[in-house]
């Protein structure tokens, strides 16, 4: 995408989100701020499933397509369906954990992956992590090759426990955590931080075309239909708890974040457990919501600029 201002090259990065984009209504807030950020060569979108396992929300068999459908939608808005590609990810979890799913989009993470470029690659992960599993139980190879970016997990000061991303797929979280994959994980305390009032959607996002006024509207409208839960969503406002994978990419919030044992997961309680010698991974606790937010308020504003020249 032409954008207004560019960054030299040495500073960009290679990213493929992966994303369960029909969930829910914030996946398409961080896909979009994505797409619209310099720093960032999107290589592909690509789409995941998602059912809640413990509590059989979305008990339906065609979700993957479904994110798949959203995703294609997104890029169309922002006139980029010619730059980037969107894949199908896997249908559904992991059987066991020797058996990868298979789908066009696990081959393209490892295609990608295996690509001799100077730009690293990062996994952004907006839901489960069966499509980043099962390429890792295909090629072990790519393992050193790029970071995974992940959205989920309980907090640690809980011990874990139930977590919608994490749940959908235990198998696969599991997978990751012990492979030797970089990892940065952004769990339930850190990612619920991004809170947003439907107003300032109103006035920030709305107004900025086509796609401000769409990711407005969509998010109003799930609300809108989800009062079939008592405590979510909260009624007039929000968590963009997709977003924060585009903040740490963007600057990588160096002092709001540890280095720790990676954990397994009980597949019955989702609680961790840790066992002497785990590999270390990333883990954040804090985001800088200031600062993500009014990024992408300003590059919508921006993109919806780009055909009147600015005054310089």
């Amino acid at each position: 995408m032409n954008f207004v201002y560019d960054i030299p090259d040495m500073r960009k990065i290679r990213v493929i989100i992966d994303t369960d984009a029909k969930a829910e209504a914030d996946d398409q807030f961080a896909i979009v701020h994505a797409l619209l950020t310099p720093k960032f060569l999107v290589k592909g979108i690509v789409t995941a499933h998602f059912y809640n396992a413990f509590t059989g929300e979305n008990p339906f068999n065609d979700t993957m397509e479904r994110s798949d459908k959203e995703a294609k939608y997104l890029v169309e808005l922002l006139n980029l369906e010619n730059d980037i590609p969107v894949f199908r990810g896997a249908k559904s979890a992991l059987l066991n954990k020797e058996t990868p799913q298979t789908g066009e989009g696990i081959h393209f993470i490892i295609e990608e992956a295996l690509r001799d470029d100077i730009h690293p690659l990062f996994i952004v992960v907006q839901g489960t992590l069966t499509n980043v599993a099962s390429a890792l139980l295909q090629n072990p190879a790519i393992a050193q090759k790029m970071t995974v970016v992940w959205i989920g997990g309980a907090p640690y000061s809980a011990g874990g426990g139930y977590e919608f991303n994490l749940t959908v797929d235990l198998l696969a979280a599991n997978i990751v955590f012990s492979s030797k994959v970089p990892m940065w994980q952004i769990p339930l305390n850190a990612y619920t931080s991004i809170k947003i009032g439907f107003a300032e959607l109103y006035l920030k996002v709305r107004p900025w075309g086509e796609i401000g006024q769409y990711l407005y509207q969509q998010m109003i409208d799930y609300n809108n239909q989800r009062t079939d839960l008592p405590d979510w969503p909260a009624g007039e406002s929000w968590s963009l708890g997709d977003s924060p994978v585009i903040a740490v990419l963007l600057d990588e919030h160096k002092c709001c974040y540890e280095e720790r044992e990676a954990p397994q997961v009980d597949l019955y309680t989702a609680n961790y457990i840790f066992y002497t010698g785990n590999r270390k991974i990333r883990v954040y606790h804090t985001i800088d919501s200031r600062f993500l937010l009014e990024d992408l308020f300003a590059k919508l504003q921006l993109y919806s600029c780009i055909k009147t020249p600015l005054i310089t």
